[in-house]
């Protein structure tokens, strides 16, 4: 299987992370390309900062040339203002993404929790750990937002190889298995 670029996308309206990865042997290894954050406080203004995101993340997009797009899906709270503006960052990474033709794939908190850690209530310092290992990182990385948009990569990453790897007819089953077939002997009575 040829070489698959994967952007993760780790939403925030002040924070965006971002983790780049590449992913060979259908999912059998993964490379990290880089990582980091869109700093978007300096912008006081809510418009700017998403203006910001679309030209930042579209640089990132033509740079890279990601083959899909993984981006965290908006969790629910109390704070509606803080919703909107979050709902508002996710829409823009979203449509910058379309704009340069990559797919986009959503997942959400809990079911990235759940690839990288086993628990889908982990803590951010605990995705953090795990995605430091499953990279062979020897340094933790510093930012947060960054592992966790390498969380979502890596999630996509396995999500893809578990679909490729699903078996959804008996013909396919039988061809792929033909070890677990047992010839069966009727008698007619």
């Amino acid at each position: 299987m040829k070489e698959r670029i994967i952007l993760g996308i780790d939403p925030g309206s002040i924070h965006m992370g971002f983790g780049i990865l590449q992913e060979t042997m259908g999912g059998q290894s993964m490379r990290l390309i880089t990582y980091g954050v869109f700093q978007l406080k300096k912008h006081k203004e809510h418009m700017l900062r998403m203006r910001c995101i679309y030209t930042e993340l579209s640089s990132l997009l033509q740079k890279h040339a990601p083959d899909a797009m993984a981006i965290e899906t908006v969790f629910y709270g109390t704070n509606v203002q803080a919703m909107l503006k979050l709902g508002r960052a996710q829409g823009v990474a979203i449509a910058a993404a379309l704009a340069c033709e990559i797919p986009v794939i959503e997942y959400a908190p809990r079911k990235i929790k759940q690839a990288i850690t086993g628990q889908g209530a982990a803590s951010k310092e605990q995705v953090a750990a795990m995605v430091a290992h499953l990279l062979n990182l020897t340094d933790p990385i510093a930012s947060l937002d960054a592992s966790d948009a390498l969380a979502v990569a890596i999630c996509h990453s396995q999500q893809q190889k578990a679909s490729a790897n699903k078996i959804t007819s008996w013909s396919q089953f039988v061809k792929t298995q033909p070890h677990r077939i047992i010839e069966s002997k009727t008698r007619l009575l």
